[in-house]
C-alpha cells in the first residue's frame, strides 16, 4: 500500500518512513501542506498520515482536497493535540482515525492493516487462496502450512494481490505498490520479483495474463 506521510519533524518522519518501508509499504514524505498538495494527484494512495501542526498551516485544511481527489484513501491524523475537542474536530472534518503522539509503531501498523482490510472489503486479516494462507495482520505467509520468509518488496507485491485475489493486477498498479513516485525502475524489475515469489510460493501461485497483468491463484504445485 502507498502511504503519504505529512510530517514536518525530520527525525519522526524518517523513523516512521523507515519502519513502514521495512513492513512493505511505499512511503512518500511531505513536510508542508504545499508539498502534500503537490503529491496528492501523483499516485494512488491507500492512506494518508497527517500531522496537524505544519509550517504553512493546519493539516486539517488539507482534508477537503483529500476527500475530493482521493476519496478511497483513509486519513489517519497523527498529532500531539490530545484534547477531546481536537479529536472531535479532526473526525468531524473527515479523518478516519486519530492517534496521539508519540505513536507506538506497532499500533500505527495495526491501524494501517485495518485500513487495508476495510479497503479490500475483508473483515479478517487472513486471506486463503488455494494452498496459500496470507496473514495481512501479522505479515506472514504459509504454503501448505509451512511458513515462508519474504523480503520487503516481495511482501509488498504479495500484499496487493492478496487483498484482491480475484482481480487481475496490471503491471503499472503493482509497480506503483513497489516504488516511490519518480524512483527509477528497471524494465524487467517487476518480472524479477514475480519470479522470486513464484520460486518461494510455487511456480503456479501467480498466473500471468498476457497483455493484462497478474493474478494470484494460490496453486502452489511445482
Amino acid at each position: 500500500m502507498r502511504v503519504l506521510l505529512v510530517e514536518d519533524n525530520p527525525a519522526l518522519a524518517l523513523a516512521t518512513e523507515h519502519f513502514l518501508k521495512q513492513k512493505g509499504f511505499v512511503v512518500i514524505v511531505a513536510s508542508t501542506l504545499e508539498q502534500a498538495r503537490v503529491q496528492v494527484p501523483l499516485a494512488e494512495w491507500g492512506a494518508v498520515l497527517l500531522d496537524l501542526s505544519l509550517p504553512d498551516g493546519d493539516g486539517l485544511s488539507l482534508l477537503p482536497m483529500l476527500r475530493r481527489r482521493i476519496p478511497e484513501a483513509s486519513v489517519v491524523v497523527l498529532t500531539a493535540r490530545d484534547q477531546i475537542t481536537d479529536r472531535i474536530r479532526g473526525l468531524d472534518a473527515g479523518a478516519d482515525d486519530y492517534l496521539i503522539k508519540p505513536v507506538d509503531p506497532d499500533e500505527l501498523l495495526a491501524r494501517l492493516r485495518a485500513v487495508e482490510r476495510r479497503r479490500s472489503g475483508s473483515a479478517s486479516s487472513i486471506s486463503k487462496v488455494g494452498d496459500l494462507q496470507i496473514d495481512l495482520g501479522r505479515g506472514m505467509v504459509m504454503v501448505q502450512d509451512m511458513p515462508v520468509e519474504l523480503t520487503g518488496k516481495e511482501w509488498a507485491l504479495l500484499r496487493v494481490m492478496a487483498a484482491r485475489p480475484d482481480r487481475i493486477h496490471t503491471k503499472e498498479a503493482l509497480a506503483s505498490a513497489l516504488y516511490s513516485t519518480g524512483e527509477a525502475v528497471g524494465s524487467n524489475t517487476l518480472e524479477v520479483y514475480v519470479s522470486q515469489l513464484r520460486r518461494k510460493l510455487g511456480k503456479l501461485s501467480i498466473h500471468t495474463l498476457r497483455g493484462q497483468g497478474y493474478r494470484l491463484t494460490g496453486d502452489a504445485s511445482v
